[in-house]
């Protein structure tokens, strides 16, 4: 995946830049019969299509596989692209005798299936032990690009009293071993185990933000830059911020949805910057607690308004954000799809209220994995 900053087309608002927008989804393979995790990852590997393999890789653990699509300035691309990719990984997990999940975590329980064989994923192994979460932890993340490092680095700043809502959008994992978590993410409770998982401090400049990577990894917490697990970061690879705070979501048209949302807040805050308007300075606990809230609540409950400390109903918060990234959102042209997304997830609730409403007319979890495939195989 590459990031840049693309000229608008004429007739596009007054904003002088579009910004490209790419996305990474993580999945689940699990037994068809059981749904207990797999670890299958090489057979499915082996079933992808040559033509889509540069888009497709292994993840941490066998019973995870990862897809990235190319960069792209039009929502469409990306539902193209993700389309394509959910399609040809479901129809060869099928052919490899097992089955797709775009779901935070393993609902059932079932053995731990081991890390992918990788020199860097064994010194982990050595130096971290236990810390490796459940059947497979499966995140989305989104990359938005950006002109330099210094200017996403402030973008870091403006982005993080937002990301609680976008937290609680994503929530798509709330059974794990057999039974409900309680939360409506239990694939975030999972991965702060680690301990580089953690919101983005507030950062002075990109050499603050440099040193801190630096002091991090001689602090034995991370072995390299690419294990800054912050709710936001710089990309170690290519020219883009990168939001990874998600659940991989249900379906195709949420990931849409996520992926326009981002690129709104990244081009407000870009907006913010070149305005010079300051990003709002966040109580680290209290933007904990609000993670903690969006993870425990999801879009269903409540939520913490950063701007006021206040708690309120999580929907009215996507709501202020909605309104917060309009126009942007209207600048890059996808506001008639992100407001018919909007309703679609107003009407059918997060990937989290559908596990349990698909779990209350059954009580089978076994229906609730069945629900999830047919989601994300679109």
């Amino acid at each position: 995946m590459t990031g840049q900053l693309a000229e608008a087309p004429s007739g596009t608002a007054d904003r002088a830049h579009l910004l490209t927008v790419g996305v990474e989804e993580e999945f689940l393979l699990v037994d068809p019969h059981t749904g207990a995790a797999v670890p299958a990852v090489d057979l499915v590997m082996e079933q992808v299509p040559a033509e889509l393999r540069g888009q497709v890789e292994r993840e941490f653990q066998t019973s995870q596989i990862e897809i990235g699509t190319p960069p792209g300035l039009e929502l469409s691309s990306i539902r193209h692209s993700l389309g394509v990719l959910r399609r040809a990984l479901a129809d060869a997990a099928e052919r490899a005798g097992v089955r797709l999940l775009a779901i935070g975590t393993g609902p059932v329980d079932g053995p731990v299936p081991p890390v992918v064989d990788k020199p860097r994923f064994d010194q982990m192994i050595e130096r971290f032990r236990l810390l490796v979460p459940g059947p497979g932890n499966n995140g989305m993340h989104v990359h938005v690009g950006i002109p330099d490092p210094e200017t996403g680095v402030h973008v870091l700043n403006h982005v993080r009293p937002w990301l609680p809502t976008l937290h609680a959008v994503t929530a798509n994992s709330p059974f794990a071993k057999g039974e409900d978590t309680g939360y409506a993410s239990w694939r975030s409770i999972e991965w702060e185990r680690w301990p580089s998982v953690a919101p983005t401090p507030y950062l002075e400049s990109h050499e603050h933000y440099e040193r801190l990577i630096r002091q991090l990894i001689a602090s034995g917490v991370m072995l390299d830059e690419g294990m800054l697990y912050w709710y936001a970061r710089l990309s170690a690879k290519y020219p883009t911020v990168e939001l990874r705070i998600g659940d991989v979501c249900p379906s195709v048209d949420d990931a849409v949805l996520v992926a326009a949302l981002v690129r709104a807040l990244v081009a407000t805050a870009i907006d913010d910057i070149a305005a010079g308007r300051p990003a709002i300075r966040t109580d680290h606990h209290l933007l904990v607690a609000a993670h903690w809230r969006a993870a425990h609540d999801g879009l269903e409950g409540d939520g913490v308004d950063l701007t006021t400390g206040e708690v309120r109903p999580a929907w009215e918060l996507l709501d202020r954000f909605v309104e917060r990234v309009r126009p942007a959102i209207e600048q890059h042209g996808d506001w008639a799809e992100v407001s018919d997304l909007l309703g679609g997830l107003r009407r059918h609730g997060s990937g989290a209220a559908r596990q349990r409403a698909v779990f209350a007319r059954s009580g089978r979890l076994s229906d609730v994995v069945q629900d999830v495939a047919r989601q994300t195989h679109g």
